[in-house]
């Protein structure tokens, strides 16, 4: 047993809940943001003035999640560079078995497979080809044998929302909302969970106002500790990055869920705010403003269609309040309370 932990030891190989919950987690968050999330942002600009190349970048970025994620994991993991590098093709390979829990899989099968790798690194004599091929392998085959079902798994949220949107407004604003914006902060795609179940119309609204919730409100809620840097990363690229902190200290999820809680109903209760554009933009939240051009070309195209008759002020201070003004104060108000009681201390809520 000595032997084996000297060897784990001289492999950096940590086999602990901070590497892999709070240092892998955190670094997949980021590259999940450097590929998917800033390639839908490009993709939707290029979408609404027209830049055909735009949406090819965007294009681009987004195929490329998986890589992404799964390189930052390994890059969390300390990974040699032939581990690294061959950690491409399993961030492939698990992203797109996955389904719409393609970076959950991500995640557990780069994690295993990197550590894999890093036992046989500089082992042999023929390194180049030991290492990359142990690392693939194992990558490979264990997206195919456990992706799909992590991605069945992720799959059965969405079955929830579904289940959500057959209630009466009030309880499918709630459930929705909550249940979509922990997604969205939670290592499992919620664009692509909507855009797989088709979430659009009143659920979508209340996906799109869960979604705000965390992103404006980690984003305020943490400008203390990050400042201008940390408010535009989550309220316009994803408070996904807060997930490292979340494993360490839970209690700062409360806020933001909260709110999710209440901006929900209002959604569907009080301004009927409905997402009849794309179903991807429904799991974006403020991401880039994607929610939110995805619930404007709804109206636009209910207006030509006749099923809206105009765009009002209604449902324009409807959008602004559910999107940022209440996910802000609520979640700051909320926020000062967790700190006055020391649930949440100084620093928690930094990000690396």
């Amino acid at each position: 047993m000595e032997k084996f932990k000297a060897f784990l030891k001289r492999k950096d190989i940590e086999i602990s809940a901070r590497r892999y919950g709070i240092d892998a987690l955190g670094a997949m968050a980021q590259g999940l943001f450097c590929s998917l999330l800033i390639g839908t942002i490009i993709n939707t600009i290029g979408q609404q003035f027209g830049i055909e190349y735009l949406t090819t970048i965007g294009g681009y970025a987004t195929a490329m999640s998986g890589p992404a994620m799964a390189v930052a994991i390994g890059y969390a993991l300390k990974c040699p560079p032939l581990v690294l590098f061959s950690l491409i093709a399993v961030g492939s390979s698990a992203n797109g078995l996955g389904g719409a829990g393609g970076p959950l899989a991500v995640l557990v099968i780069a994690i295993i497979a990197a550590e894999f790798g890093k036992a046989v690194s500089k082992e042999t004599k023929v390194d180049i080809l030991v290492t990359p091929a142990v690392t693939i392998f194992v990558g490979v085959v264990l997206s195919t044998l456990i992706a799909p079902p992590i991605g069945a798994a992720a799959s059965a949220v969405g079955k929830i929302i579904m289940w959500a949107t057959e209630l009466q407004p009030l309880l499918m604003g709630i459930l929705v909302s909550v249940v979509v914006g922990v997604a969205l902060t939670l290592p499992i795609s919620s664009a692509a969970i909507c855009a797989a179940l088709g979430l659009t119309g009143l659920a979508g609204g209340a996906a799109v106002a869960g979604c705000c919730a965390q992103m404006v409100g980690f984003a305020v809620m943490s400008f203390k500790e990050n400042r201008w840097g940390g408010l535009v990363s989550q309220g316009i690229g994803t408070s996904m990055l807060q997930m490292g902190n979340i494993v360490r200290n839970p209690r700062i999820w409360i806020a933001p869920t909260l709110t999710s809680a209440i901006t929900g109903p209002v959604a569907t209760c009080i301004f009927k705010l409905q997402m009849n554009g794309a179903p991807v933009s429904s799991g974006m939240g403020t991401c880039g403003l994607v929610g939110q051009i995805g619930v404007c070309t709804g109206w636009v195209n209910d207006v030509a269609s006749g099923a809206k008759s105009a765009i009002t002020a209604f449902d324009w201070i409807g959008l602004v309040l559910i999107c940022f003004i209440l996910p802000a104060v609520l979640t700051y108000i909320f926020g000062q309370i967790e700190r006055k009681l020391g649930w949440i201390k100084e620093g928690d809520l930094k990000l690396d």
